[in-house]
């Protein structure tokens, strides 16, 4: 009997894993982020079609300026390309159910492009000769109509008339400029003609300008006509139309990939009613051992009591220290070392709020609360216990709840036993750190053995919840390094400050990942140090002779005694703190050096 039981569970077991391997496949094929792949490759076409029309507003600019700028037209080109690389990198996240279609709009994109560039390049080429002509006309104007009034000799009627003549030769080719037609060409050659005739009348000084002149006007003649005609082409290569090109497709691929992801999901609904079933089977056939969960459940509930009565006294004790610190700051009148107390208390309870937000937040959905209601089902069936968990629903699946509960119980106490533990090691640091400030009113610093590297770690820890929330990522460059003998607690507001400065350094960083490099080991046999490097905003060089000053901080927030209280806490460990950038943008690396004090045996 026992034989064919154990088979038949087996080969239940055997079923609910076969189950859930094929929900696992299914949700691995549902679960694809495409949708999020089109939505932002739509972005990227929208974003490319806002700069083809801004480039060619840019385009139609740099045809009526007088300062041919052409950084405008250069910028919008290199925008759609970087996006154009995106999308392109991209494309590998469609289903490209068409992939001839998909190539012919991605070559027919590209030939726009390539040919609106080829225009835009002839464009600035002949536009910047215009332009300049453009520009001259005025001051060649000035060169024959100055010399012209200062003419004394001849007859001043004819002077007049070809002073006339040059003046309204030089409109109609600003008119020209603006409004390109055949009847303005015709009137600029009559005057040009004139203005040949005009240059044999007059001496020979004149006959230079006159020439400069007429063929900056011959040049705006044939010009004029080039640029228009260039930005007309321009205007009807259909950028715009291949990008909406790729967009429809994008938009039929998705819908395609949609109705294919829905198969999947209507396959994982039929394979979960299934295992669901399966496991309601497995959950009635391991009904047993129910006093002895019960047992385990009110010691279970008894360590939680405790465990909250323990969360209690150590955040009253946190509290209590606290009012201490601000009470004996404010009597003392010390400001300086009450705002070093302050400072490294805060840092290090950043980790005493997580861990207590942690263990309360615990608490407060303890698996625990369960085990009342299942006493409650109990306690409603004194005389027909045995019939209940037999025969009644909610009866059969009660053992099972217990046995889950059991565990679920264990994993919770022991998460919150570790998270006390560090709670408790974080409060023992912030006395320990009350106590080092002790050392500046002359008391002697501490001494005892200290693996570096577990320092590190400790500092490390005290900070890991501002690293994951800003996406730092920790390198360690740990060198072999025995135990030395040397203040830790100083040591340790030391290490907790770099990281903290080295972590806000890099808070505005997006155009690359975030990383910090921590340090360790021996120089010249004498001396120990410990670096912290980040890749962040750098410390300009005009501001490298105070990154130590008291008060000087570049945050919003900050106040500016963290690295005061570093440099004051490895002035008294007979070592030193210094930092060292290559400028704005180019990170920061700070190097604390103390003398190296190895312990008898270690060496």
């Amino acid at each position: 009997m026992k034989m064919s039981r154990r088979r038949s569970m087996a080969l239940l077991s055997f079923v609910a894993l076969a189950l859930a391997s094929i929900l696992l496949f299914l949700y691995l094929k549902s679960s694809s982020d495409q949708t999020s792949t089109y939505t932002d490759s739509r972005d990227l076409i929208g974003r490319m079609k806002q700069l083809n029309a801004q480039w060619e507003t840019e385009i139609l600019k740099a045809r009526i300026t007088i300062y041919h700028n052409y950084d405008p037209l250069v910028t919008p080109l290199t925008e759609m390309t970087e996006l154009w690389e995106r999308f392109d990198s991209m494309e590998s996240g469609h289903g490209r159910n068409d992939a001839a279609m998909w190539k012919t709009s991605h070559d027919a994109y590209l030939a726009a492009i390539q040919e609106k560039t080829r225009l835009v390049e002839q464009f600035k080429s002949h536009n910047a000769v215009l332009r300049n002509s453009l520009a001259f006309l005025p001051t060649a104007e000035d060169d024959i109509q100055q010399p012209l009034a200062e003419l004394v000799d001849g007859d001043k009627l004819q002077l007049q008339n070809i002073a006339t003549d040059t003046y309204d030769l030089l409109l109609s080719s600003l008119e020209f400029a603006q409004v390109t037609s055949d009847d303005r060409a015709a009137d600029i050659l009559v005057g040009l003609n004139k203005l040949g005739v005009n240059k044999t009348r007059l001496p020979e000084p004149f006959h230079e300008p006159i020439d400069i002149l007429s063929n900056h006007i011959a040049l705006i003649l044939r010009e004029q006509p080039i640029v228009n005609r260039l930005l007309d082409n321009i205007e009807a290569v259909p950028v715009a139309e291949r990008l909406d090109d790729i967009t429809g497709l994008l938009n039929k691929d998705q819908q395609q990939a949609d109705a294919v992801y829905q198969r999947y999901h209507l396959y994982m609904l039929v394979f979960s009613t299934l295992l669901v079933l399966v496991l309601v089977y497995l959950a009635i056939r391991l009904m047993r051992s129910f006093t002895e969960i019960n047992r385990v459940n009110e010691a279970l509930q008894t360590a939680n009591e405790e465990l909250e009565i323990r969360v209690e006294e150590r955040t009253q004790e946190l509290k209590d220290t606290q009012s201490e610190l601000l009470d004996t700051a404010r009597q003392a009148g010390m400001a300086e070392i009450a705002t070093n107390v302050l400072h490294n208390v805060g840092n290090v309870l950043n980790s005493v709020n997580i861990s207590a937000d942690l263990v309360t937040r615990k608490l407060r959905s303890s698996k625990a609360l369960g085990l009342s209601k299942a006493m409650q089902l109990i306690n409603e069936h004194p005389t027909d216990l045995g019939s209940f968990l037999t025969e009644d629903a909610k009866g059969k699946l009660l053992p099972g709840y217990l046995n889950q509960l059991v565990d679920a119980i264990a994993l919770e106490q022991q998460g919150m036993t570790d998270e006390l533990a560090q709670l408790t090691k974080s409060v023992d640091h912030i006395k320990d750190i009350v106590a080092t400030q002790q050392s500046y009113a002359g008391a002697n610093s501490l001494m005892e053995p200290l693996h570096i590297s577990e320092l590190l770690e400790d500092a490390l820890r005290m900070n890991s919840g501002a690293l994951t929330r800003h996406h730092v990522t920790v390198v360690k460059e740990y060198s072999e390094v025995p135990r030395v003998m040397g203040d830790k607690h100083r040591l340790l507001l030391i290490l907790i400050n770099l990281i903290s400065n080295a972590k806000y350094a890099m808070s505005d960083l997006s155009n690359r990942p975030r990383q910090m490099t921590l340090g360790v080991k021996i120089v010249d046999d004498a001396t120990l140090q410990v670096s912290v490097k980040d890749d962040g905003e750098g410390i300009p060089e005009e501001n490298m002779t105070r990154i130590f000053a008291h008060g000087f901080t570049t945050r919003k927030e900050g106040h500016g005694f963290g690295l005061h209280s570093c440099a004051l806490a490895a002035i008294e460990m007979n070592g030193h703190l210094t930092a060292h950038s290559d400028g704005p943008g180019k990170g920061a690396q700070f190097t604390l050096q103390i003398p190296l004090k190895t312990v008898a045996g270690d060496a």
